[in-house]
């Protein structure tokens, strides 16, 4: 836990990005009704160029298929319309790009389809991630809030409430952030996870877990070879390639 800027400055510094990436992106996962999705970039870059979000989608339909397992991941933009002129410069500039790439692209998608099992990839800037994550956040305490308070305020509801105590316990354990034990930052030589501010040792222990599994998967050389690939789709220079990993 601390300040996440300093985080993802001090380990781009330390760890260096991987080989033809131009920007390292924190990946969250967010829990929905019937699956869960990655969202990234939620926080690391605030300004990002259409390339930095194509090679977002790259890095999180690798993350997507080794630790979630999902087969063939859904990758969307999230933006303002599902239909490919919506948008402003940076997401319409995404949408080409991704378009191109070799991964199962659906398109836009808009904040209203993130929680109806439509996508498993999100991918956006830093800025408009890390707004999604926080008001997801407080959503899901307020709502929590503002249920436990009705249904304790008879008798009759609380009756009913004790007979849901077990359901009201699962949704609980899976919007509870030390569940996921933090977000990676993906895209360099090494395995960072940024943990809450809040964090406990739950967190910890499931940070760990997660780590050890990606390292245990070679997230970073899968992403390594998949960013090459997608460079060579978007006839990005070798400039780029060798300036990143310097």
């Amino acid at each position: 836990p601390g300040n996440t800027g300093g985080v993802v400055a001090v380990s781009t510094v330390k760890l260096r990005r991987l080989p033809g990436l131009e920007r390292a992106g924190i990946a969250t996962v967010i829990p929905a009704p019937e699956n869960e999705f990655v969202m990234l970039d939620a926080g690391a870059n605030v300004d990002s160029k259409p390339l930095h979000l194509a090679h977002y989608a790259v890095m999180g339909s690798v993350y997507a298929r080794e630790v979630l397992k999902l087969k063939d991941p859904r990758v969307g933009v999230l933006s303002v319309g599902t239909e490919d002129v919506k948008g402003n410069e940076l997401t319409l500039e995404a949408f080409k790009l991704c378009r191109k790439l070799d991964l199962n692209f659906i398109g836009n998608v808009e904040g209203h389809d993130l929680f109806s099992n439509r996508v498993d990839v999100v991918v956006c800037d830093g800025f408009i991630g890390n707004i999604v994550l926080k008001t997801c956040e407080s959503l899901a305490h307020g709502m929590f809030s503002w249920l436990k308070r009705e249904l304790t305020s008879t008798t009759v509801r609380k009756l009913g409430a004790m007979m849901a105590k077990g359901a009201f316990k699962t949704i609980k354990g899976r919007m509870d952030p030390d569940a996921y034990g933090g977000a990676p930052l993906l895209g360099l030589n090494g395995n960072v996870f940024i943990a809450h501010g809040s964090a406990g040792s739950l967190a910890f222990k499931n940070a760990i877990r997660m780590t050890a599994q990606a390292f245990e998967h070679h997230i970073n050389d899968q992403m390594t070879d998949a960013i090459a690939v997608a460079n060579e789709q978007l006839k990005v220079s070798n400039s780029v390639t060798l300036k990143s990993s310097q």
